[in-house]
């Protein structure tokens, strides 16, 4: 007869205790360091190279051809080279550009090395000529590859639990300092890859450890460059003492709000990446066209600049928020409408990050609320980014740190409302959102997407 603990599932699993104390997951550790610091330089290199191209393409090209500042037009012949290059690298290289963004953060394993160029290129046309999108899935992505390639360099019999594991510390140290905290992509990725139970720790802890070397890496490259580090936060913000009862009211509103928005935009990537998917050459082109019109009528509409339309919104954030005194309602509705449909333009079709233009959008929104009464700057600012974050990517944790670790010092006082309005927003979202359709099927295959499985079964 059999016994009760042979048929157990998990008497089959192996203990976490023994395995962090075993060689191999030594071993592992001591890897995952030495992997942190290729990986790292990388991405630095990576976001150093799209920095230096967006500063040729919008300042120094326009100024060569003769040109005072880019004229109002420079947008449409840009984008619509965006278009071309993306469209292509989609429908020719291997891998297909990588992701689709439209769905937000998913779990999906480490792109084989054949598909590392084809993603690369995707990115640097996306990010360089101004689509609404941000570097944080194709950072994940080549840092997850890099690393997936490096462990099959050094010994090909690794096994497949191990690549899963060091793929995911890959992905830790290319994104942590672009969040500005390796615990902040350590959320961000823990979400997203469900991990959880006695094994989330021996799959974090590598990566945790790769992300602490490559912050050291980007501090050193700060130096030896000049280029700087990256940093989310916001200083000079007004001090904000404590919330109050009306504000949590507005923390209500806000949620709602954020969630609609969010649920029109995705919905609208996705209706527009069913029709692009079939003529991918031919449409990615014109919805480059569409981002371009979009920043067009913006800066034509306000007198402002057509970048804050354009781009992820990194960067922008802080000088929008500085600067919001200028702003006026109109013109931050008129921002959230034209950079929220060119957002859903440029999910449908291009191959980036989601996080960044949901966080700027959330800021737009949170400034021109900040008119209503009973509601300061600091915490609609706040609220509209927890809320915005949460609606795009179906992450309620890492949307509330996103918000609170961005305001520094406010961000303990503003917590309380942060969650209100993530919550709110990631329930009625979560109630409103269809299914995706499928997007075509990736074509290479890939190192196992889920690092907690694979472990449990290896004897």
């Amino acid at each position: 007869m059999t016994s009760s603990a042979s048929t157990d599932p998990a008497s089959s699993r192996p203990d976490p205790v023994a395995l962090l104390r075993s060689q191999a997951y030594l071993r592992l550790l001591v890897f995952a360091a030495v992997l942190g610091v290729p990986v790292s330089a990388a991405a630095f290199g990576f976001l150093k190279l799209v920095s230096l191209m967006q500063g040729w393409v919008f300042t120094d090209l326009p100024e060569g051809l003769g040109f005072h500042g880019a004229p109002v037009w420079w947008p449409v012949p840009l984008l619509a080279v965006a278009g071309v290059l993306v469209g292509l690298t989609i429908r020719y290289l291997p891998g297909r550009g990588g992701e689709s963004p439209a769905e937000g953060f998913k779990p999906h394993g480490a792109p084989s090395p054949v598909e590392l160029p084809g993603i690369t290129l995707a990115a640097l046309a996306t990010l360089t000529f101004g689509v609404v999108l941000g570097p944080e899935m194709p950072l994940i992505a080549l840092g997850g590859g890099l690393a997936v390639w490096a462990v099959r360099l050094a010994r090909r019999d690794t096994p497949a639990s191990a690549i899963a594991v060091l793929a995911s510390a890959g992905g830790f140290a290319a994104i942590s300092t672009l969040l500005g905290s390796p615990i902040l992509g350590a959320f961000l990725l823990m979400e997203v890859a469900g991990i959880g139970g006695p094994m989330l720790g021996l799959v974090l802890v590598p990566g945790l450890l790769a992300a602490g070397i490559g912050s050291l890496i980007f501090v050193g490259l700060d130096a030896w460059t000049g280029f700087g580090t990256f940093s989310l936060a916001l200083p000079d913000l007004p001090k904000f003492a404590r919330p109050d009862l009306a504000q949590f009211g507005w923390a209500l509103v806000v949620g709602v709000a954020a969630a609609l928005l969010g649920v029109g935009i995705r919905r609208l990537a996705l209706l527009v990446r069913r029709a692009v998917e079939r003529r991918v050459v031919l449409l990615t082109p014109v919805i480059g066209l569409v981002i371009a019109g979009l920043a067009i009528a913006y800066a034509e509409a306000t007198g402002k600049s057509s970048s804050d339309v354009l781009f992820s919104g990194q960067t922008a954030m802080g000088p929008l928020i500085s600067n919001s005194a200028a702003y006026s309602v109109g013109a931050l509705v008129l921002l959230v409408a034209c950079k929220g449909l060119a957002y859903g333009a440029s999910l449908s079709s291009f191959r980036g990050g989601p996080v960044f233009p949901a966080m700027f959008l959330g800021a737009a929104g949170g400034i021109a609320m900040s008119h209503l009464p009973g509601l300061p700057l600091v915490p609609a600012v706040a609220m509209g980014i927890g809320a915005m974050s949460v609606a795009m990517l179906g992450l309620p944790l890492t949307s509330v740190l996103l918000a609170t670790l961005l305001l520094l010092s406010d961000g303990l006082a503003v917590m309380p409302l942060v969650i209100v309005a993530v919550v709110v927003s990631y329930v009625i979202s979560a109630r409103l959102r269809r299914p995706a359709p499928a997007a075509p099927a990736q074509a290479p295959a890939r190192a196992p997407a889920t690092p907690v499985e694979e472990p449990a079964r290896t004897p």
